[in-house]
């Protein structure tokens, strides 16, 4: 049976949504069963594994308020299966407003095909409102991205109040399942007190890989691959498969 997990940071910028694609794809080479949702209305995790959202005839909205079933709204790719955002998807935190159980509409689909994966991963706005909130109902756990710069912390206290009370009303099963350094750059003093300090907030909960500042990195998206198949020799390709390796070590 699946494990959930939402890709989650209230901050934008931060590599969350290269953290779902290219880590989709690394569990997926390695052998792992994984769907990526991208609960994102940018779609840009849609774009990121190579698939067209102008073309994308039944996606996560279609899903999310009962229109297609799950399993229907799948995509297929060289990288993971994923369920694909439209602009749809924005217009859903109206709609969802007048629906019963609005928190739970994603946890009811995404029930559904528990036992169809290893991995389900969600990647998430950036941002705490609706979309978000049924996010983390629906998930055992969270990893969150934490960019390795002056405001890294700024917005986690947040994020850590809305886990706290989620998990006190409506999912108590919620934890952390880990946090990811990136844009990580050990040459300098700064990335390495960030890291400290994300370490000394987060005990035991912090990968051991960091992700590095990487241009094929930065470059893959607008190719519409993720790193590996866009260059499968470059340190982000190297440190997402660590991560990988380290993800599937930690369940």
């Amino acid at each position: 049976m699946a494990r959930i997990i939402a890709v989650v940071n209230q901050k934008g910028g931060v590599g969350k949504t290269t953290t779902a694609v290219n880590l989709t794809a690394a569990l997926h080479a390695s052998g792992a069963r994984v769907l990526l949702c991208d609960f994102d209305p940018q779609a840009n995790a849609t774009s990121g594994l190579g698939v067209e959202k102008r073309n994308v005839s039944a996606g996560v909205y279609d899903m999310l308020i009962g229109r297609c079933a799950p399993a229907r709204c799948i995509v297929k790719t060289p990288y993971g299966d994923l369920l694909p955002s439209t602009a749809s998807l924005a217009g859903a935190t109206v709609e969802l407003i007048a629906m019963d159980n609005r928190e739970y509409r994603l946890k009811g689909q995404l029930d559904t095909l528990r036992d169809s994966y290893d991995y389900i991963l969600i990647d998430c706005p950036p941002s705490l409102e609706l979309l978000t909130l049924n996010a983390l109902c629906a998930a055992d756990s969270i990893l969150i991205p934490v960019q390795c710069e002056y405001y890294a912390l700024e917005g986690l206290s947040d994020l850590m109040s809305t886990m706290r009370a989620i998990k006190r009303r409506l999912n108590p099963r919620l934890e952390i399942f880990g946090v990811l350094l990136t844009m990580y750059d050990g040459r300098t003093n700064f990335s390495n007190q960030v890291a400290q300090e994300v370490r000394r907030h987060f005990p035991g909960k912090v990968f051991a890989t960091a992700i590095p500042r990487n241009v094929r990195l930065a470059e893959a998206p607008s190719h519409g691959l993720p790193v590996f198949a866009y260059d499968k020799s470059s340190r982000g390709a190297a440190a997402y498969l660590a991560v990988a390796e380290e993800f599937r070590r930690k369940g």
